[in-house]
């Protein structure tokens, strides 16, 4: 009785089957079959290939939305060179609330030469080409991101040569934590003090032809400080060609989080425009010599996320192309034979041509000739 059942169970599954088995024996190969199944298993081949390469690639996925954190405060990221020594400049912030954030809060002062060692050149030649190269193509952005706490550091590397040159230079570095609204981060003549209408720097012991504010960035960056991170202005170089100069950089901060599969971070990016004039009374070019960094905040977080293929999608698309492929040649194979053979037998029938054959009566007949036995009855 179990017997019974299994086998009629069998034949129910065999009537079920959509994958009929043909005998080998009624399977009729070609030349040109054998040739397309070639091309096809190569293409597959190819394309499977291809496939993994970019189910192992990873994008990144941007999405907007309201920042609605703002009693946080915001931290700045300094590593700045003026051609001053140091206690001829001073570097304070003073936002709109008319807070006023002093460097010794967070900034050092450190006495350095201007000019650069010969590998320090090379340092900012590569990180200047790389920022040309950042915009003209802005997918390399991506790149960084993903390469963020593991290449190498964007900082300035130290001398390699003991310069026994005395420091002409001033470099100011450190962080500062401001409140998030916008602001003015500068540096100019004198020390800052505080003062009932905002603050003021002690700029009339300094004479005018010890200011000179060529300057180099080396780093300006906002909120967390991430190593790999190349920021807009690392690596800008200014020289001044007056004493009287001004230097302006405006920038929009944009709050940022970043999710990858090596960090998670929040932190900001930034777009700036420079000017830069000559500080003349007498032609109407009034201001304050000095470097003014006036950044504002965006009322937009963007959220940057590595997002990977998931791997079912990636074996429904391996199935698309296998099946895609047999499927496509499979029929371009069959409308190429069917047209190979229409064209061949058209010519094979034109050979055959009408011919006169006599008759007995004196008379011709212009059918084909009947084709005859060879065998005599």
């Amino acid at each position: 009785m179990r017997r019974l059942n299994r086998k009629k169970t069998l034949n129910l599954m065999k009537e079920l089957d959509a994958f009929p088995k043909v005998p080998e024996s009624y399977v009729e190969t070609s030349a040109s079959g054998g040739t397309v199944s070639l091309i096809a298993f190569t293409t597959i081949a190819f394309l499977t290939v291809m496939e993994f390469m970019v189910y192992r690639d990873t994008w990144m996925k941007y999405e907007y939305e309201v920042d609605k954190d703002f009693t946080s405060k915001l931290r700045i990221n300094i590593d700045i060179t003026v051609a001053m020594r140091c206690q001829y400049v001073g570097a304070d912030v003073l936002d709109l609330a008319e807070t006023m954030v002093a460097s010794a809060d967070g900034l050092i002062y450190e006495p350095v030469v201007f000019e650069l060692s010969p590998q320090q050149k090379e340092w900012q030649r590569m990180l200047q080409l790389i920022q040309s190269r950042l915009q003209e193509e802005h997918s390399l952005q991506d790149v960084i991101f993903k390469s963020a706490f593991k290449s190498a550091s964007t900082a300035l590397p130290p001398r390699e040569d003991n310069s026994l040159q005395s420091p002409d230079a001033c470099r100011i570095h450190g962080h500062l934590y401001v409140n998030k609204v916008a602001g003015n981060f500068h540096i100019t003549v004198g020390k800052a003090i505080p003062h009932p209408r905002g603050h003021a720097h002690l700029a009339a012991l300094v004479s005018h032809e010890s200011y000179n504010f060529s300057h180099r960035i080396d780093h300006l960056s906002f909120g967390e400080l991430i190593p790999g991170i190349i920021n807009p202005l690392d690596g800008t170089e200014k020289i001044a060609s007056d004493h009287n100069q001004m230097f302006q950089y405006f920038i929009t901060v944009v709050p940022t989080k970043l999710h990858t599969y090596k960090i998670s971070a929040e932190t900001h990016q930034f777009s700036v425009t420079e000017r830069e004039r000559v500080i003349n009374h007498a032609a109407g070019s009034h201001g304050v010599s000095g470097i003014f960094m006036k950044y504002d905040i965006s009322s937009l977080m963007v959220t940057v996320t590595e997002e990977h293929m998931p791997f079912w999608q990636f074996l429904v698309r391996l199935c698309g192309i296998i099946g895609g492929i047999f499927s496509t040649t499979g029929i371009l194979h069959g409308f190429g034979r069917f047209v190979a053979e229409v064209i061949f037998c058209r010519f094979r029938l034109g050979s055959y041509r009408s011919t006169s054959v006599p008759l007995p009566d004196g008379h011709t007949s212009n059918h084909l000739p009947r084709s005859t036995d060879n065998n005599t009855h």
